[in-house]
């Protein structure tokens, strides 16, 4: 009999590790086309792993989308839309993807887990991307990484939200998993951060090992970081940004913002305070990708996550 304290879950079989979802975040673009070329690291006995390159036309220009943001795009009107000659490139990529790799809702035919990997030129350090709070099994996945990494710190930032939707690539999977690492320059690879990278890969693929062998895992608790909203930067009548990320807030991804600590600073050297009535964790500060979105940071707020304890069910 199952006790209800722990979750059993059909063993996993089929990987999708995506590189250059974003054509110029360079770690896991370099990653995926080394895996792509001698794929042992990545293999697990009795798991098909694909190395995947998500925007191949952007890697060849090294930006980060043709016509529209690949991360978006992967809700059901995109993914039922009429592809005609003026249908973005990325729109069609994203339905390309979806018959290789989904269908999207579907827990039998699409690929059972995606690791997405990007770079940040924000202060993230690691930090892994939950799309629910409801999983015990990507809950308990996270929590085997950052134990594996530490005492490295690994961040757990958790994108669900009523009024902010992604539609991320990745979610086409039956477990999300998104992998963020920096800060780096779009269009450079940084030798720390790609093994930093790497290294987030190997466990989780070791977890899904140890998963399918049997292991059972306890029940466990997650501190993670909970997206509120996005804060764009001050701008004028003529939606021109008139103040600049404030220094003190500058490169501190994850670190507490207190009412009344500088946020912003004017061109006139006016110091803008952050007005809310309780601490936030900023990330994302600063993002050069996120200009073109309105977004100067994103603010989160602590959040303890639990999972049931969890085995495969082998039977």
């Amino acid at each position: 009999m199952t006790s209800c304290h722990v979750a059993e879950e059909v063993p996993l079989r089929k990987i999708a590790i995506f590189g250059g979802t974003h054509g110029n975040e360079l770690s896991g673009v370099f990653l995926v086309k080394h895996w792509q070329e001698d794929g042992t690291e990545i293999q697990r006995p009795g798991l098909e792993v694909t190395p995947f390159i998500a925007n191949p036309r952007a890697v060849q220009k090294c930006c980060r989308y043709i016509d529209c943001d690949l991360n978006r795009v992967f809700d059901a009107e995109n993914l039922r839309r009429k592809i005609t000659d003026d249908t973005p490139y990325e729109v069609k990529r994203a339905q390309e993807i979806h018959g290789l790799f989904g269908p999207k809702g579907s827990n039998q035919e699409a690929y059972d887990l995606i690791f997405d990997l990007h770079n940040t030129t924000a202060n993230m350090g690691s930090t892994l991307i939950l799309e629910t709070s409801r999983d015990d099994f990507t809950i308990q996945l996270c929590h085997y990484i950052k134990d594996a990494l530490a005492p490295e710190t690994c961040s757990v930032f958790l994108i669900e939200h009523p009024n902010l939707k992604y539609a991320t690539t990745r979610s086409i999977a039956k477990y999300p998993v998104g992998v963020e690492v920096g800060p780096q320059p779009q269009g450079v690879l940084r030798a720390d951060i790609l093994g930093k990278m790497r290294t987030i890969i190997k466990h989780g693929l070791d977890f899904i090992q140890l998963f399918n062998a049997g292991k059972e895992f306890p029940p466990i608790t997650i501190d993670v970081y909970k997206i509120t909203e996005k804060v764009d930067y001050p701008r004028n009548k003529n939606d021109e940004i008139t103040a600049v990320v404030h220094p003190n807030l500058q490169d501190q991804d994850w670190e507490p913002l207190h009412p009344g600590d500088p946020m912003f600073l004017t061109f006139e050297g006016k110091t803008i305070p952050y007005e809310g009535d309780s601490v936030t964790y900023p990330t994302f500060v600063n993002e050069a990708a996120y200009y073109e979105k309105n977004q100067a940071f994103v603010q989160t707020v602590k959040h303890k996550l639990s999972a049931k304890g969890l085995r495969a069910s082998l039977s």
